[in-house]
């Protein structure tokens, strides 16, 4: 027995000796051709789509890859424990335990086959898909398996658990040109997969083995018991209860692809022209609020003619981070040319731009907000302002001219001021203003005559609520301003002033008054609608027009941008909060005022009419006009009634009705103003001569 048993442990050290050199040949012929296949190529799975992202990490749009599939970034944080738990029972359950190849697996997928006549479950682990995702091969042959087991335990090598996962996740086809869990969740539910009911989650693992036979948008069917089979395997492993399985089984597959998100696209879009080699990119947007304000920017345009567009941009005040960027209500409308960014586009902003010759004449001591102007009819040589609604106030506070957005006092403040002056300063500011080809800035600046985009206008006035200090904006979150030049559009209490008057502008219908500071604007024509309002903290712009300039009859700011303006600041969450007053504002009533700020000088020359020799107008009173003697401003103490000219060579002769005016030597004055004492009331024709014999006549009637 002993010397047999010594024959048999002899024998079976032979064998054990043969096994081993068979699996040290085996081994070696392995590592052989593992050697000369050379390392695992990873550049597909640095083929991602772009995304661009918010503040906080939520996607706002993604982008195709160069080859047209989505193929989003993901990792194992990213999708819901449920479908992990899932994936690991039906497709590789020692996934946390083998090295890339699971010989019982493969035994067990053999027996199945030699049994059943046909495949019941794959040998192939989740290492295995990967490298075969990896290097993608048509033929389907030993050779193809071996070189896949070998790459499994290349890739086991060189990564991490969870890094072979993830890249599973991202690159697994979803059938189509889905790539990857999240660009399937994405488009088949409509959301990220980080919250995933069963049934989605069983079927994201079921369509990967047979991705075109089992698309739930072609063959919902096939789709359904795809994901039937994996919930009964996660049952029979103990990922989920049979109830739960049956609940699942229950809910509908989805019949139709979701469309991607498209946050913010025209921001996203131009994040990805300025660095196309970012495949992540990080906006200051706020993914929330550009939703809210999409969806109000959908709904309000929809009021209006279907070929309107409209744009919202949000600043936050005190980091210059544009928090909400709307350039057209619906990005793929073409009625509207929603592909067009409008918040860049050069735009007249009407007298969206008055707070700002208000702000300067109130830095230059010109004006104080109780000073008072006067809002009649006048006459810059060839130019002449009217207000909107083409009638005169009189005499007003500048408090009250620009709550009203009377264009007759604002020019007369940017005559004194001069045009030259206001776009300075706009340059200053670093605003890209645009004025016609070979023309000098004229006082039509003032009241729209030049271009700027929405994003400038609002900058301009974030720039009056950061106390005159013009912010360098921030697009991208974590980046530092563009510059650290200080651009100021005025002087801190300047600002306030311009701040405490807007506050009190009448608001429209759908809004408080005193929340916000706010101005409207109108271009000439009708063409485009503004409203820009702010508080300490936020600055809102919104446009309203057609982007090919055309004219809209009606198209208001007060009426049109100006409402979406409070629905926005309605949305942003937080109350408004009022400017600080800053030190040395002066707060009196006209009254108290020193006695030159109580009234515009009458004698500040008309900056552009004195250039060049102006021809002979009358200003006062205007043609067709009439004249209220009851009203103080129209009349002195005695009841005369001021008769005033531009242009020409003095001396003046003035004549009533052909009468030399009564007062002076022949009627002749040698300023361009004198008083006439009506008779009474009635129509008169007024007319004045100068020393070359040029004349002017004007019919007005004394009331």
């Amino acid at each position: 027995m002993r010397a047999g048993g010594t024959r048999l442990s002899r024998a079976g050290r032979r064998i054990a000796a043969g096994l081993a050199a068979v699996a040290v040949t085996a081994g070696l012929a392995l590592w052989g051709y593992a050697e000369s296949l050379g390392p695992v190529d990873m550049s597909v799975a640095e083929m991602r789509s772009t995304v661009v992202l918010d503040r906080d990490g939520r996607l706002l749009r993604p982008f195709v890859t160069e080859e047209g599939r989505w193929r989003l970034p993901i990792t194992t944080a990213d999708v819901d424990p449920h479908y992990l738990s899932m994936l690991a029972a039906y497709e590789d359950a020692r996934f946390e335990k083998h090295i890339g190849v699971d010989p019982l697996a493969m035994l067990r997928a053999a027996a199945q086959f030699v049994r059943n006549g046909a495949v019941v479950s794959g040998g192939s682990t989740l290492t295995m898909q990967v490298a075969r995702l990896l290097e993608p091969r048509e033929e389907r042959s030993l050779s193809a398996k071996l070189r896949q087991m070998v790459r499994a335990i290349q890739l086991e090598r060189r990564l991490t658990k969870d890094q072979i996962l993830t890249l599973y996740l991202t690159l697994a086809p979803y059938g189509g040109n889905l790539e990857g869990a999240r660009a399937a969740s994405l488009s088949y539910f409509g959301r990220e997969p980080k919250r995933l009911s069963f049934a989605e989650a069983a079927l994201l693992v079921a369509l990967p083995q047979a991705p075109e036979i089992r698309r739930p948008d072609r063959d919902p069917q096939a789709a359904r018991r795809a994901r039937d089979r994996v919930l009964d395997r996660a049952r029979a492993r103990g990922v989920i209860g049979a109830a739960e399985a049956e609940a699942a089984k229950a809910e509908p597959v989805p019949k139709r692809r979701h469309a991607f998100p498209m946050l913010a696209a025209h921001a996203a879009e131009q994040a990805v022209a300025d660095r196309p080699a970012e495949k992540m990119q990080r906006l200051a947007l706020d993914g929330r609020l550009q939703a809210n304000l999409e969806r109000l920017a959908r709904e309000r345009i929809e009021r209006f003619d279907a070929r309107l567009s409209l744009a919202i941009v949000v600043i936050h005040n005190a980091t210059g981070e544009i928090r909400a960027q709307v350039g057209s209500p619906d990005y793929m409308s073409r009625e509207r040319a929603g592909a067009i960014d409008m918040t860049r586009a050069l735009r007249s902003p009407g007298s969206a731009l008055k707070p700002v010759i208000y702000a300067l004449a109130f830095e230059s001591g010109l004006a104080h907000p109780e000073t008072l102007l006067d809002d009649r009819p006048s006459r810059y040589g060839a130019y002449q302002p009217e207000n909107f609604d083409l009638g005169f106030q009189g005499t007003v506070t500048a408090r009250r001219a620009l709550q009203l957005s009377l264009n007759v006092p604002a020019v007369e403040l940017l005559n004194a001021l001069g045009p030259a002056r206001l776009l300075a300063r706009l340059n200053q500011a670093g605003t890209g203003v645009a004025m016609p080809k070979e023309a000098a800035p004229g006082l039509a600046i003032g009241l729209g005559g030049l271009g700027i985009t929405l994003t400038d206008l609002t900058r301009i006035f974030a720039g009056l609520a950061r106390g005159g200090e013009v912010p360098d904006l921030v697009r991208r979150i974590g980046e530092p301003a563009p510059s650290d030049t200080l651009r100021r559009i005025t002087d801190p209490v300047s600002a306030w002033y311009v701040f405490d008057i807007l506050r009190g502008a009448p608001p429209p219908d759908n809004a408080l008054a005193g929340r916000i500071a706010f101005k409207t604007g109108t271009s000439y024509g009708y063409r485009d609608a503004w409203a820009v309002g702010y508080d300490r903290n936020y600055t809102i712009g919104v446009w309203i027009g057609r982007p090919d300039g055309s004219a809209v009859p009606g198209l208001v700011g007060r009426m049109a941008a100006a409402p979406i303006l409070f629905d926005a600041y309605g949305r942003l969450g937080a109350e408004p909060e009022a400017l600080p007053i800053p030190p040395f504002a002066l707060q009196a009533t006209t009254a108290t005022l020193p006695p030159p700020l109580r009234h515009v000088r009458q004698d500040v020359p008309k900056t552009l009419a004195s250039t060049v020799q102006a021809p002979l107008r009358i200003t006062f009173p205007l043609d067709g006009s009439r004249v209220d003697l009851g009203f103080a401003g129209e009349a002195d103490e005695h009841g005369s009634l001021a008769l005033k000219a531009s242009g020409g060579v003095p001396p003046l002769t003035w004549l009533v009705d052909g009468a030399p005016v009564e007062g002076g030597r022949d009627g002749r004055s040698v300023r361009r103003e004198t008083f006439w004492q009506p008779p009474g009331a009635g129509f008169v024709r007024l007319s004045v001569i100068d020393a070359k014999g040029a004349t002017d006549s004007v019919v007005v009637r004394v009331e």
